[in-house]
């Protein structure tokens, strides 16, 4: 059993010419696997499936499931699907927007209006009647799964509790009660205001008024202006009274072409007056407007409370005569097929893997075999970091001054903390450290003779020989002399794909 699109007509002309086609992803392909893809733009779309038998809404939970990608993007079209209600003489030929449906649910979008529907349509159970309520808007950006030209996976779960769950890509967007959660309610109010009560003419809704009693002051003049021209006001000194702010520009000429007859008089072009640039202005000084301290306008009498307000009037409440008490909304009517029923401004519209069942471990497991596949594909081929940013930076081009800045920071950080400031010294043949480094006579009688000289050796040889324990002390003290030389020389010079396999393409599935 395959897809049957409709050949509705209306008023002898076609309402359904919409073309579909069977095909791959134009992306992210997976290799054997295809799908039903909406092809044309700018016209009523309408395709639609038999189930091999009907739905019923009893004990079970209800799963809808099923896969779109907007491979084009998508300006203003929806790509939701129809659970068509059972009903004798139900022709998938004729299937059009008024055919019955039970439950309506999916992505749409039009301009910026992100939207992803569930409705349902609730049979009265007095009147026989059917009303659509539509469950409230996700609380989530719904804005990335219509441009990331992505497959997503759109999922409808109805529990026999009353209760449902929206899910994107498995994930959890929206849920709720059908008893409390949509619009409008299930059940009526018990309540409601009586169209036949009105208004008595005598009610008085004015919570202040006038007072009666107030009397105009004596002194209250209504015609003052509430602006005046400010008397204190002194024309500056050096006003050209005579001159005009703008004159006609001198250095203008009448056209060759000019045809007074047909264009009328010239006249020269307008120019700032040059005199009136070193001045504080030109032509007649009229004295600035000030507010008329004076001023009170018209007389109004203050407001008090109204002593004969009654509040704002509402009509009296009677019993609804339509209420009643639909205490298990998810008993709704069986389904016996799925359609698309769509109008659309973008083509390619890529749909796949439908699946109505009641067990969840079976749509998540149709959820791994078909849109998790797809998902590791698109996976694999995303670009790597270096191309996003990239490709980021080809849109906007003052991303290259921050890529570049970020990369210099770390870099001249290095250099500052970490590149030594002058060679060590070749002659140093050890390091600073905590222990003595053991020296030999002959290395400390060079040193000896670098830092004091041979005259100073000369006395220090005499004293060592009057007193042997003296030389003895003087060596000791050469030696921390000597240390201390070096320490001085350190800090003068600073611190140092297998192949894939093919997806089975997967039709709709019935429970």
């Amino acid at each position: 059993m395959g897809w049957v699109l409709s050949y509705y007509r209306e008023f002898f002309l076609t309402s359904y010419c919409d073309l579909w086609e069977v095909e791959e992803l134009k992306e992210n392909t997976v290799p054997g696997d295809k799908g039903l893809v909406l092809k044309s733009i700018a016209r009523h779309h309408a395709i639609s499936a038999m189930l091999t038998k009907p739905f019923i809404f009893d004990t079970k939970p209800l799963i809808v499931q099923y896969e779109v990608n907007f491979q084009d993007g998508i300006d203003c079209g929806g790509a939701y699907v129809k659970l068509l209600s059972s009903a004798d003489g139900l022709d998938l030929e004729y299937f059009f927007d008024k055919t019955p449906y039970t439950i309506m649910f999916g992505p749409d979008k039009c301009g910026e209006d992100y939207k992803l529907h569930f409705i349902f349509r609730h049979k009265n159970p007095k009147t026989g009647t059917y009303e659509e309520k539509h469950a409230k808007r996700p609380d989530v950006d719904l804005k990335n799964f219509y441009s990331d030209k992505r497959t997503h996976l759109y999922t409808l779960v109805l529990k026999p509790d009353d209760t449902f769950e929206m899910l994107i890509d498995q994930s959890v967007v929206g849920k709720g009660s059908l008893l409390e959660d949509m619009v409008p309610p299930v059940n009526p109010p018990k309540e409601i205001e009586d169209p036949n009560d009105k208004k008595p003419d005598d009610w008085d809704e004015r919570a202040k008024i006038p007072d009666p009693n107030a009397v105009k002051p004596d002194d209250w003049d209504e015609e003052e202006p509430s602006k005046i021209e400010d008397p204190d006001a002194v024309k500056p000194e050096g006003w050209l009274d005579d001159e005009l702010e703008y004159i006609p520009d001198p250095s203008a000429e009448k056209p060759e072409d000019w045809d007074e007859e047909m264009d009328g008089e010239w006249e020269a072009p307008q120019i700032p007056n040059p005199k009136c640039e070193t001045a504080p202005g030109c032509g007649g000084w009229v004295r600035p407007m000030m507010t008329n301290p004076n001023y009170k306008g018209k007389w109004e009498p203050p407001m008090i409370d109204n002593p004969n307000y009654q509040g704002i009037w509402s009509p009296r409440k009677i019993p609804n005569p339509d209420y009643f008490e639909d205490f298990h909304p998810f008993e709704m009517t069986s389904v016996s097929a799925v359609g698309l029923e769509l109008w659309s401004m973008t083509a390619d519209i890529y749909f796949d893997n439908f699946i109505i069942c009641s067990e969840k471990e079976v749509a998540d497991q149709w959820a791994v075999d078909g849109w998790g596949v797809k998902k590791l594909v698109a996976s694999a081929n995303e670009p790597g970091m270096f191309s996003q940013l990239v490709t980021a930076a080809e849109d906007r081009p003052w991303l290259w001054i921050l890529y570049i800045l970020t990369l210099a920071l770390p870099v001249g950080l290095g250099v500052l903390f970490f590149w030594p400031s002058k060679k060590i010294e070749e002659d140093v043949d050890y390091k600073k450290t905590d222990t003595c480094k053991a020296i030999t006579k002959g290395e400390l009688e060079q040193k000896r003779q670098a830092i004091h000289g041979e005259a100073e050796l000369e006395e220090e040889e005499e004293k060592e020989n009057e007193d042997t324990a003296g030389a003895g002390k003087l060596s000791k003290r050469i030696i921390i002399v000597d240390i201390s030389k070096m320490k001085e020389a350190d800090e003068s010079t600073g611190s140092g794909d297998g192949p894939m396999k093919s997806v089975r393409k997967r039709r709709v599935r019935k429970d």
